[in-house]
C-alpha cells in the first residue's frame, strides 16, 4: 500500500499545520486586491471629475473679492463664510430663475416622457412596420447638437423670416410664449432619446406573458396599461431622474434664444444665473455658491424620485 506524504503546511490527517497560512484567507485577500484594482479607475475618475471640483467650488464660495483701503491696491479675497449663500437665496433674480425652471419642468417632463412612452408603445406593437426606420427618425433630433438645434428653432420662431410666428396664436419669442418655445425645443430633442430607453425595456418584456394576456382576451391597450408599463417601471424612473436633473440644468435653449429676444434675461435659469455671476460679473464666490445650491437641489430631487421608485417597487 502506497502512503501519500502530506503536502507542505498540512498534517497527515489533512488538517492545516499550526502556523501555516490557510488557503481560504489568501483567496479572499487576492479577491479583495482584484476588486480594488478594478474599482481604482472609477474611483480616480470620481475623485478627479466630481469630488475635487465640488470641493474647490465650496472653497470659492467661502470668499469674495473686495476693495481694500481706497481701492488703489485692487480687490483682495476676503473670507465671508456663508455670506455668499445668503446673497444667492435672498436674490430675487435667483428665486425667479428657480420659478422659471419649476414651471418648465412641470410642462416639459410629463409632455416629453409621456410622448416618448407613447411612441415606444406604438413601435413595440405588432401593427407597426419598419420599426428601425421609425425609431431612427424619432431619434435623429437627439443627434443634432443642441446649439445648432437652438439656432434652427430660433429662426423658425423669428417674426421676420420664420414661418411659425405667423401660424401660432401667440408670439413664440414674447414674454408669454418664450417658455413654451423652450419646452418645445427641449421636447423635440430629448423625446427620441427617452423613446429608445423605453423601447429597449419593452423589448425585454417576456413575449409569453403578452401571449397569455392576449389569450385571456386582453387587447393592446389593456396589455400596455396592465403589463408593459408596470414591467418597465424601473426604466421609467431612471429616465425621470435624468430628466429632472437635466431640467434643473437648463442652459442651451435659453442662451441661444437670448440673442433673438429680450424675454430671456441673463438670469432666466439657475445655470444662466451662475454663468452671469462668474463670467460677466466676475463674482466667483456668488457663482460657486449658486452652483452648489443647484447641485444640492438636484441631489435632493433625485433622491426623492428614487425613494418613490423603491416604494412603488415594494
Amino acid at each position: 500500500m502506497t502512503v501519500l506524504a502530506p503536502t507542505p503546511g498540512t498534517q497527515a490527517g489533512g488538517r492545516t499545520a499550526p502556523g501555516a497560512a490557510s488557503p481560504a484567507p489568501r483567496r479572499r485577500r487576492r479577491r479583495g486586491l482584484a476588486g480594488l484594482a478594478l474599482a481604482a479607475p472609477f474611483a480616480l475618475l470620481l475623485i478627479g471629475t466630481v469630488l475635487v471640483p465640488i470641493g474647490y467650488a465650496f472653497y470659492l464660495s467661502l470668499f469674495t473679492e473686495r476693495l481694500s483701503g481706497l481701492g488703489f491696491d485692487g480687490p483682495r479675497q476676503v473670507f465671508v463664510a456663508l455670506e455668499n449663500y445668503w446673497r444667492v437665496v435672498s436674490d430675487g433674480a435667483f428665486l425667479a430663475s428657480l420659478g422659471n425652471v419649476a414651471l418648465y419642468a412641470l410642462v416639459h417632463i410629463p409632455l416629453m416622457l409621456g410622448g416618448a412612452l407613447l411612441l415606444a408603445l406604438l413601435l413595440d406593437s405588432a401593427t407597426v412596420r419598419l420599426r428601425q426606420m421609425w425609431s431612427l427618425a424619432v431619434f435623429l433630433p437627439y443627434a443634432v447638437p443642441g446649439v445648432i438645434a437652438g439656432l434652427i428653432w430660433a429662426y423658425l420662431y423669428s417674426p421676420n423670416i420664420g414661418p411659425l410666428s405667423a401660424v401660432l396664436p401667440f408670439d413664440p419669442l414674447g414674454r408669454s410664449g418664450v417658455l413654451s418655445s423652450i419646452v418645445n425645443m427641449a421636447t423635440w430633442q430629448w423625446m427620441g432619446y427617452n423613446m429608445i430607453i423605453f423601447y429597449t425595456a419593452l423589448r425585454a418584456v417576456p413575449r409569453e406573458v403578452l401571449e397569455a394576456a392576449q389569450t385571456d382576451g386582453a387587447g393592446p391597450i389593456r396589455q400596455a396599461l396592465s403589463i408593459k408599463i408596470p414591467m418597465i417601471r424601473s426604466s421609467a424612473f431612471v429616465a425621470l431622474v435624468f430628466t429632472v436633473i437635466g431640467s434643473l440644468q437648463l442652459f442651451t435653449e435659453p442662451v441661444v434664444l437670448r440673442t433673438f429676444t429680450g424675454a430671456v434675461t441673463s438670469t432666466y435659469t439657475p445655470s444662466l444665473y451662475v454663468y452671469e455671476a462668474v463670467f460677466i460679473s466676475n463674482d466667483y464666490g456668488r457663482g460657486a455658491a449658486a452652483s452648489l445650491l443647484l447641485a444640492i437641489a438636484s441631489a435632493l430631487l433625485s433622491a426623492l424620485v428614487m425613494r418613490l421608485s423603491a416604494r412603488r417597487s415594494r
